[in-house]
């Protein structure tokens, strides 16, 4: 029996591991293998792997430390985290942007540019909400258009939201584990402008090559022509602002006062923070026309999903968080030896690249998580002494997600509205073979460049 205020990682097997694999792995193959039991019962896989772990808990350790962890858990870290996602999505979907731009290599650029800045701002799945359909409007009298999406996929559902916690959600849990709001925008600044920069130039060269093999073909009707750009639910950019200083506010409010509840301290400030994200989320459904979010399509099915199975992810990573801890003497001594050289300083080219490769093909933030304590989970630590670590964890979580469709939320969303919408997307392996020719030599460069 375990006995201790809190599960013992060098207690822990391999096998606990399990659970969290299988849930990492049913996300990443029910879309695609098995799409309809999938959309029907993704609930139900989530509560199956959760109980594989919650249940074998109370038998492995004593109830109140059980107790206790899940608490703390749900409370400082998955009630947090999935509020903001809630007020982020509802936000940006009573954003609607009608009208239709001239296609041009010029106007594409610009849009991916803007989407990639705006992903920091509104996260890559409230960037790719507002931005895609405007995208494709742009150029559905085109021949060749996928490239555009694909594109639009790599720097707007991806690496553009690597610059504030806002941005992807492995950023906002570093962030509720006390890494500052604005270290990574310090500290990803760089890379992100080398890598995004390098990928936009790319498109650009390639856009502008296919407008030109299009000009040989006979001009297709345009069935959007060209109108001017109008923004509707403008009131959600000043939510937006109010979601952005609730964030701040917590970070550097510290009025001292704390509730305990079942083991887990809840601070005033964070309270008032998540409290002001539910206000934000009942103020946009209120003040934003229905006509513009059906306009967007919007519905709840989207995030009920990330809620349902992001609980049950944070319930099977909690005994995987347990195991990092035990370093050398723990389940998952193999992996620390990858990532640590003979000297025992940390090889953040194996970070970059270990966090990056899970992150192509499992959801980016669990992944961050696992890094994040595997570099020992001292955010202080991590900020300063141990940054470039925590920069190489960063970047391969949020910029490899662009691998492949499964790699993070919005690249499937994005996918399926360009089908949906009549473009001939490429098939999953189809979409890798871009990522590898076009990402894949942009993260060596950036592996010499910054983390070697």
């Amino acid at each position: 029996m375990i006995a201790t205020a809190h599960l013992d990682g060098a207690l822990l097997t391999w096998l606990w591991a399990l659970p969290f694999a299988g849930i990492l792995l049913s996300i990443a193959t029910g879309p695609v293998l098995y799409p309809h039991l999938w959309e029907h019962h993704y609930g139900k896989f989530a509560a199956f792997f959760a109980a594989l772990v919650v249940i074998p808990l109370f038998f492995f350790a004593d109830s109140t430390t059980v107790v206790h962890t899940l608490a703390h858990t749900v409370l400082l870290e998955y009630l947090p985290f999935i509020l903001l996602l809630l007020a982020l999505f509802t936000v940006a979907g009573g954003i609607y942007i009608e009208g239709n731009l001239h296609d041009s290599a010029f106007t594409n650029t610009v849009l991916l540019g803007v989407g990639a800045l705006l992903a920091s701002v509104v996260g890559t799945t409230g960037a790719s909400m507002i931005l895609i359909r405007p995208l494709i409007r742009a150029n559905d009298d085109r021949y060749f258009n996928a490239h555009v999406v694909v594109f639009f996929i790599f720097l707007v559902s991806n690496i553009g939201g690597s610059l504030t916690p806002l941005g992807d959600p492995p950023l906002f849990l570093g962030f509720l584990k006390g890494v500052d709001f604005f270290w990574t925008t310090k500290h990803l600044l760089v890379p992100t402008l080398f890598a995004a920069g390098i990928v936009l130039a790319a498109f650009m060269v390639l856009d502008v090559a296919l407008h030109h093999r299009e000009g040989n073909f006979p001009v297709k009707a345009d069935p959007t022509p060209d109108s001017p750009l109008h923004m509707h639910g403008k009131i959600n950019l000043l939510l937006l602002a109010v979601i952005i200083s609730a964030i701040l506010m917590s970070a550097s409010w510290k009025p001292g006062v704390s509730f305990p509840l079942m083991g887990a301290t809840l601070e005033l400030q964070d309270l008032l923070r998540d409290l002001i994200f539910v206000l934000v989320t009942i103020a946009s459904m209120r003040m934003t026309k229905s006509e513009h979010r059906a306009a967007n399509q919007f519905s709840w099915g989207p995030i009920k999903e990330v809620a349902l199975l992001f609980a049950g992810i944070f319930i099977c990573i909690v005994p995987v968080m347990a195991m990092p801890q035990a370093g050398a003497h723990g389940a998952f001594a193999p992996l620390v030896a990858l990532v640590t050289h003979a000297d025992g300083t940390p090889n953040n080219i194996a970070y970059f690249w270990l966090t990056g490769g899970l992150s192509s093909f499992l959801d980016n933030a669990p992944t961050y998580l696992v890094f994040f304590e595997l570099a020992g989970g001292d955010a202080k630590t991590l900020m300063t002494t141990g940054a470039a670590t925590l920069a190489a964890i960063s970047a391969g979580a949020v910029f490899m997600g662009a691998n492949s469709y499964i790699g993070n939320a919005p690249n499937f969303m994005v996918y399926a509205i360009a089908r949906d919408a009549g473009v001939k997307m490429p098939s999953f392996f189809g979409y890798m073979l871009w990522s590898i020719g076009v990402l894949i030599p942009v993260f060596l460069l950036m592996t010499w460049v910054f983390f070697r």
